[in-house]
């Protein structure tokens, strides 16, 4: 049974940050579950609502509309981190709907420890992680010996599990720091007191999932970071630990492909990237700054500043291609006014040759030189003036940005749905009233 009218995949086609968070909550407005399918508290999105601004590390975005949350089990859980997100709704008197899949990998101190050792270590082949102990907790889940919520929720599980993984993780952390002497029965103290709190929340989310959607419930998929930050698709190592894209729904949340609707894929009007690996559009100047501090280029988990450069089509088309996207959402627009002249990527030159296709090797891509289209930019405009413009529509945004967009559309050959001018809900334009 094919449910594609009741459900919409959110991915973001770049290396995140591209505003997944906002077009979630946007459409949220008319969903009945928000679905997140990979990912840990790495991942950050940032939603303006009511005049309250919500930073989820865990959540899934349409918390701030009460919406029914669920976190699936391609998720890796670090239970503290969940419990005051959980919390904050709380204290906002906002009511917390979630549902947390039972076979959700869990984050340990240990994990957080080896993270920060481990990337030490890896020299020029260092990701840029968060440190939050995401990849190591995917790595014991990929050897099978991982602890799941399901056993977090039952201590006599959570604790013969804990006495044989501990000892082998003191010792691998040892390795690097022989001086990390945080005790067994201390972290199965706190554990255990963590899943008694998250209990209530405990479910299995793929039976839960597939029956909402033969009911025929109004389903939003939500990735965690962007595409090109995957871990089979994106530019390794330079990356996640997980599937951030739509390939990684069914996986994720036990969803069948055949279920799996619209897939919309959400770009900025330019390129950022936190973390390492090499940018071919990355700009250093003040071009740079500018376009930081208007599009508030900071990390939502860290706070590092974002590194930024121009629109790099080569590599979204790439992403249009593996995500099988419908139609895209651009954000971020109003961040590039007072910008003149503006370029584009359009593709890359290696070695005398242009390529065909993203090249996805960091060997290569280091050695790419990208090729620019230029654009008149447009002015600067003030928040009201941008709200004013988005309520009056498409035709009253600045004609070179209207030139901008199409060639945009033109060039990766797939419809523009969104159009987001500001982080508010009412700074956005739909251009494609039947999307969900």
């Amino acid at each position: 049974m094919n449910n594609s009218n009741n459900t919409i995949a959110i991915c973001g086609l770049s290396w995140g940050d591209e505003g997944k968070g906002k077009i979630t909550d946007y459409l949220a407005q008319k969903a009945d579950i928000v679905v997140r399918f990979n990912g840990g508290n790495n991942a950050g999105h940032t939603i303006e609502a009511n005049g309250i601004k919500y930073k989820f590390k865990l959540i899934p975005s349409g918390a701030p509309l009460e919406k029914e949350l669920i976190i699936g089990n391609g998720c890796v859980i670090d239970p503290k981190v969940l419990i005051e997100e959980i919390e904050n709704l709380k204290a906002l008197n906002k009511k917390v709907n979630l549902k947390i899949s039972s076979t959700a990998h869990v984050i340990f101190p240990f994990h957080i420890a080896l993270d920060g050792l481990e990337e030490a270590s890896k020299g020029k082949y260092k990701a840029g992680t968060t440190k939050r102990g995401i990849g190591p907790t995917y790595s014991d889940k990929a050897q099978r010996w991982g602890i799941r919520i399901f056993d977090l929720i039952h201590p006599e599980f959570l604790k013969a599990k804990l006495e044989k993984l501990y000892p082998i993780k003191k010792r691998q952390i040892h390795l690097y720091d022989p001086g990390w002497n945080m005790e067994f029965e201390e972290i199965f103290a706190q554990y255990k007191q963590y899943g008694e709190i998250l209990k209530p929340y405990v479910i299995d989310t793929a039976f839960y999932l597939n029956k909402a959607l033969d009911e025929k419930k109004m389903i939003i998929f939500e990735s965690a970071q962007g595409s090109l930050l995957g871990i089979d698709h994106g530019m390794y190592p330079y990356g996640t630990s997980s599937n951030a894209n739509a390939l990684g729904i069914p996986i994720g949340t036990g969803i069948p492909p055949k279920k799996i609707g619209k897939i919309l894929g959400i770009i900025k009007a330019y390129t950022s990237r936190v973390g390492e690996g090499n940018v071919p559009t990355e700009l250093f100047d003040d071009v740079a700054e500018k376009i930081r501090e208007q599009g508030h280029e900071y990390g939502t988990v860290t706070g590092r500043p974002r590194r930024v450069g121009w629109l790099d089509l080569f590599n979204i088309k790439y992403s249009v291609m593996i995500n099988g996207v419908d139609s895209i959402a651009i954000t971020l627009l109003d961040a590039l006014e007072g910008i003149n002249p503006l370029k584009i990527c359009t593709g890359y030159e290696y070695e005398g040759n242009i390529l065909k296709s993203w090249p996805i090797h960091h060997e290569i891509i280091e050695h790419c030189i990208p090729i620019y289209e230029s654009f008149e930019g447009w002015p600067v405009i003030t928040h009201e003036g941008w709200t004013n413009i988005a309520k009056s529509g498409y035709n009253s945004l600045p004609v070179p940005m209207k030139k901008y967009i199409q060639f945009i559309e033109e060039h990766l050959k797939t419809k523009i749905s969104i159009i987001s001018i500001g982080p508010n809900r009412e700074q956005t334009i739909i251009l494609d009233q039947n999307l969900f």
